[in-house]
């Protein structure tokens, strides 16, 4: 994606772009949601050797097919329980400690933690202040359904509304506090090791956000910083590996770590991910390589 595009976004309705794309995917006329099906296999070429159902056109319409499930056993989870796993299939971003509060988004870019939770827990900004963090991108052709990297008990969760910027490495280089721009999804949790979060972040084109225990989050109106409603005690706990999410169009998926709770290996940049790849290990496993 050019920079050119990068700019052009700063002026374009970044929600009524995805709404519409939501709209588009999810026609059910066999002729029209096999036209963008084959339209899209041809650009990307999605390995759907993985898939549950690995015919693309016997989706019921193209969100279907784009947020598929995965056959049986098609995603072992490494280690043990004290491994810390991807919760996507995608490409590393960026992983490493905290600066404090701040976190790498591109080379020389920062943004701080407390823009990232949009001041929706501040006092869980401060658990994770010192900790660790990876940033996973997920293009188009990947696997679009979110997962849990290591167990653990939902706490708390937050809408936080914003722009819907691509994602990309070009964006991530050129949009100043990108994740803490775009809408997203913000998923806290308590472990065995210390707390953890997974945050969801919308980008252009990305319509609908959902995760197991709401349903449908985004689009949403108004759009303003809200806390989502707690499912009951018995429902809030998740293995690690377990679904927890998906996306409707490629996105990033960003997980966080108090400084007690992980240690994360050095990934490069740009690196393939799958999910349920070793990221790293809970403090009390083996020591991250």
């Amino acid at each position: 994606m050019s920079t050119l595009n990068i700019l052009l976004q700063f002026i374009l309705p970044h929600h009524a772009i995805s709404r519409l794309t939501l709209w588009l995917t999810r026609i059910r006329r066999r002729w029209f949601k096999n036209l963008l099906i084959g339209l899209f296999m041809r650009g990307f070429r999605p390995d759907l050797a993985d898939a549950e159902s690995p015919d693309p056109f016997a989706y019921e319409h193209f969100n279907a097919f784009f947020t598929r499930a995965l056959r049986a056993g098609a995603r072992p989870l490494a280690g043990d329980a004290h491994t810390v796993v991807s919760p996507v299939d995608g490409a590393m971003n960026q992983c490493g400690s905290l600066d404090g509060n701040r976190l790498l988004q591109a080379k020389g870019r920062w943004y701080r933690l407390q823009a990232l939770l949009a001041g929706a827990a501040p006092d869980w900004a401060q658990r994770f202040t010192g900790g660790s963090f990876a940033t996973l991108y997920l293009a188009p052709f990947n696997y679009h359904r979110v997962h849990m990297p290591v167990a653990g008990r939902l706490a708390a969760a937050w809408y936080v509304p914003g722009r819907l910027f691509s994602v990309n490495t070009v964006a991530s280089r050129l949009v100043a506090d990108l994740f803490a721009r775009n809408e997203r999804l913000v998923l806290l949790f308590e472990g065995e090791s210390g707390p953890f979060a997974v945050i969801l972040v919308g980008a252009l084109n990305v319509g609908c956000m959902a995760t197991v225990w709401h349903g449908e989050v985004t689009p949403r109106r108004p759009r303003v910083v809200t806390q989502l409603p707690l499912p009951p005690e018995r429902d809030r706990y998740r293995e690690r590996g377990a679904e927890i999410g998906r996306f409707n169009m490629g996105s990033t998926v960003i997980v966080l770590f108090g400084p007690t709770t992980a240690g994360l290996a050095r990934i490069a940049t740009g690196t393939p991910v799958r999910m349920g790849q070793r990221l790293g290990e809970l403090r009390g496993g083996a020591p991250p390589a």
